[in-house]
């Protein structure tokens, strides 16, 4: 069965470009111009990944991504994120409100056609006996799928979550940023991307509102260790 893919792009052209590229990978695909429309669907049809702007009419994509994670039928959808905002903080933002992935424009059509690849191979699992991983202070509960640091919950996004899941499983052992775009995304060649370092930099700032304690020590040129 095809998956299904919805789109939210108001710019005609790209729009179009979107719309003739999943339909060449072979996706069942929906677009919209308008966001509104698109939360009406999503509550009727489930996609399997939604495609998001940033900068649209009557509502911006922040405010779309919040209502999708905030329901629980729709919070597990990789989004993707694919804008002209550009800088730093507005990567961080939108991979803080849960997006999975995010890319600028202009952009590659096969670059994303792998990522949408890579989003819906992601197989996010909440162990029902899983393990309790705990370094000094830092514990993950698999089997509650919960982050306490110092005994205080910190809220992962799921990618977030993967991700010191990944580094706490080989503590000790430094993770290449190549292996970590593998595991948890399925990139092969992609080291290019600004992905995993956004994730990273947004679980450092969560964890600095706990202790002052570091955790996630960046090994220069190679990747990143939790000891």
């Amino acid at each position: 069965m095809k998956e299904l893919i919805f789109f939210v792009e108001d710019d005609e052209n790209i729009f179009e470009l979107l719309e003739a590229t999943l339909s060449l990978n072979g996706y069942n695909t929906t677009g919209f111009y308008e966001p509104l429309a698109m939360l009406k669907e999503v509550v009727i049809r489930k996609p399997d990944l939604i495609i998001l702007d940033l900068m649209l009419p009557n509502m911006n994509g922040y405010d779309v991504l919040k209502a999708l994670k905030q329901k629980n039928e729709l919070a597990d959808i990789p989004v993707i994120i694919l804008s002209a905002k550009s800088s730093e903080l507005d990567i961080v933002k939108g991979l803080d409100l849960g997006a999975s992935d995010y890319m600028t424009k202009p952009f590659g059509v096969l670059e994303l056609s792998s990522r949408i690849k890579a989003n819906l191979g992601k197989v996010m699992k909440k162990f029902s006996n899983g393990e309790l991983l705990v370094i000094r202070s830092l514990q993950l509960d698999e089997s509650k799928h919960q982050c306490t640091l110092n005994g205080e919950l910190v809220k992962l996004t799921v990618t977030e979550y993967e991700i010191v899941k990944v580094l706490m499983r080989n503590s000790g052992i430094v993770m290449t940023r190549n292996k970590l775009l593998n595991i948890i995304w399925g990139y092969e060649n992609l080291a290019e991307t600004r992905t995993l370092d956004m994730h990273i930099k947004s679980i450092r700032e969560k964890f600095s509102r706990v202790t002052e304690e570091s955790y996630i020590e960046t090994i220069r040129g190679i990747g990143y260790i939790i000891n």
